[in-house]
């Protein structure tokens, strides 16, 4: 029993009925009847609970109790005349003795009704998250988090994995996005850097001689808002095995992600191991996209040997064409336009149509120019009446990106071509190592410099000779996707000094330029490392998919807007001149 109160406000039952109790809460709702009947509703973390006050004197000290207020109601236990459902505790109600105001809201006008927040400005509900936060629907994806995050802790134990936390004020590192900097008081022009990842601890404590590490990281990167990714900080279920391989790593994933998922999911299927596993190259030819929703039954089709000479301008000779058919399609005019405007949006690529009908017509779109061709095109896409064909076109990467936002929007929007409810994970393996970047024109790496290149040295020595071309050499890196969702990255590492100057090398970094930009991993890596692997899961997607949301900031306690502002707590914030002197930071006003 605790002081303020002998049951929580989802606990009373039947059982209870004549009971002396006490609860506390929150009163949620006062409907006065008349002046010597009112029903109360007190909520609390745990549930509801209807309180009936049934003489003048208690009506009258509800009525002058605000909403929202925190009180403690003293009372008997009493079956309900008229039952509900809609609450657990919908069998009794509580006649009350003694109420006592333990919290008093002092305003009469909420920002938004509790209860319907979700429907309210998301700008209002980040300044009043702790009152959004009240709502039963918005708490219970914060309690899921807690749980699955329990749940990750137990199974990652279970499995051998220690927890280690890894440092948060450490040096800024060219990993791939802006850093948080913090400057250094005593070191005056020095900067802290918060970690966009604990990348490089994780492989010293691999080199430190522990087997198996994970922790639940917080990382922070200076990057934009998106509907699955939220600005400033996030949390990633951070993990690294020593004497390591992709298969290894693979394992342990498709043993502990399917029971969750099959836990606390929203659906009640998830992919059992093995997951699919699907080549980098493979995926961008058939899906459009490296994060594939194996939930969709739609492909891209290439056909620009078919339709490129049909005499359609953006189909011309130097552009590719790709192709997505949907069968058994019924939709309108006014669908297809606004479908294919989305995409457009999404893409920034024109998408274009045409359709067979019931007679076996090409109509519609670009089907004149089509027709010029039919039968073969006909042929090449094996098209039946009611089947629709959406095009993109341009070069490589942007007629690609177009037809993977077509697989994706077409497949969700059209009946029959998504098993929606279940959890499709797969392995995107066979990652390129090198790409030709956009703003250089010259070779980068294509993503994460420490994976190990697949077939080591001998590889980049034949690079280097020009025996082959360093684009087509693939990295032991590996991506985990669910439902469209890029879950996580991962890789086996470069755990070879002669290895990993060499891979620098090929994008015009030296020995000294490695030594300098990741000085302590170098050297750890000169006294013996061991090989190693790892991966880590996003565990803010990763709560997202299980609780059904769109938006990533559904699931996060207090998260930011997506001008990376906490508007409730008025963040970032102006500091004062002696705080800026103690740092020896000068600001100095931008000129437009």
């Amino acid at each position: 029993m605790m002081q303020n109160r002998t049951h929580t406000c989802g606990e009373l039952r039947l059982s209870d009925a004549g009971k002396q109790v006490k609860i506390s809460g929150w009163m949620e709702n006062v409907r006065v009847v008349s002046a010597n009947l009112a029903f109360v509703v007190v909520r609390d973390f745990y549930g509801t609970t209807q309180v009936v006050a049934e003489t003048e004197d208690m009506v009258n000290t509800f009525k002058g109790i605000t909403k929202e207020s925190t009180i403690s109601v003293e009372g008997a236990v009493r079956e309900r005349d008229s039952k509900t459902d809609k609450m657990a505790t919908g069998d009794i109600e509580i006649v009350p003795a003694k109420v006592e105001v333990l919290g008093r809201c002092q305003h009469s006008e909420l920002p938004f009704q509790i209860n319907r927040s979700r429907e309210a400005d998301e700008a209002q509900r980040l300044k009043y998250r702790y009152l959004d936060l009240r709502n039963p629907a918005v708490k219970k994806n914060i309690i899921l988090r807690c749980n699955v995050v329990a749940a990750l802790r137990k199974s990652m134990t279970e499995h051998g994995f220690l927890e280690i936390t890894t440092p948060i004020l450490t040096a800024s590192s060219p990993e791939g996005a802006r850093d948080y900097l913090v400057p250094a008081r005593n070191h005056p022009g020095k900067f802290y850097a918060l970690p966009q990842a604990p990348q490089q601890f994780k492989q010293l404590l691999m080199t430190s001689g522990f087997d198996r590490y994970f922790q639940i990281a917080p990382c922070f990167r200076d990057e934009d808002a998106r509907a699955d990714r939220s600005p400033g900080e996030f949390y990633q279920l951070d993990m690294e095995m020593a004497f390591a391989s992709q298969e290894d790593v693979f394992a342990v994933l498709e043993d502990v992600l399917p029971p969750i998922f099959a836990q606390y999911g929203t659906y009640d299927r998830a992919s059992s191991a093995p997951f699919t596993r699907i080549p980098y190259n493979e995926a961008m030819e058939n899906y459009g996209s490296d994060k594939p929703d194996l939930r969709i039954d739609l492909r891209v089709q290439d056909v620009t040997a078919v339709l490129g000479g049909c005499g359609f301008e953006p189909f011309a000779e130097g552009n590719l064409v790709k192709a997505v058919k949907v069968s058994d399609f019924h939709e309108t005019r006014k669908f297809i336009d606004k479908t294919l405007a989305d995409v457009e949006t999404v893409s920034g690529g024109k998408a274009y149509w045409f359709r067979m009908d019931e007679n076996g017509e090409l109509v519609g779109g670009i089907s004149k120019f089509v027709n010029l061709i039919k039968e073969k095109v006909v042929e090449a896409l094996s098209l039946k009446a009611n089947d629709f064909v959406a095009l993109s076109a341009g070069k490589r990467d942007a007629a690609l990106k177009t037809a993977g936002v077509l697989v994706k929007t077409l497949g969700a929007a059209v009946p029959g071509h998504m098993d929606k409810e279940q959890y499709a994970f797969c392995w995107i393996v066979d990652f390129p190592m090198y790409e030709i970047g956009d703003e250089s024109g010259e070779l980068e790496f294509c993503h994460n410099p420490f994976s190990m290149p697949a077939g080591g040295l001998d590889v980049l020595l034949k690079a280097e000779r020009g025996e082959i071309d360093p684009l087509t050499i693939t990295a032991d890196q590996y991506d985990l996707v669910c439902n469209g969702v890029e879950l996580s990255s991962g890789a086996v590492r470069n755990h070879d000094p002669e290895i990993m100057i060499k891979a620098f090398e090929l994008v015009r970094l030296g020995e000294e330029d490695v030594k300098a930009k990741f000085p302590a991993m170098y050297n750890a890596f000169t006294y013996g490392a061991p090989p190693h692997a790892g991966i880590a899961p996003g565990v803010d997607r990763m709560v997202m998919l299980l609780a059904g949301e769109d938006s990533i900031r559904e699931i996060i306690p207090f998260p930011m807007n997506k001008n990376a502002q906490d508007v409730m707590m008025s963040a970032p914030s102006e500091v004062t001149q002696k705080q800026l002197d103690e740092l020896h930071i000068q600001i100095t006003k931008h000129e437009e």
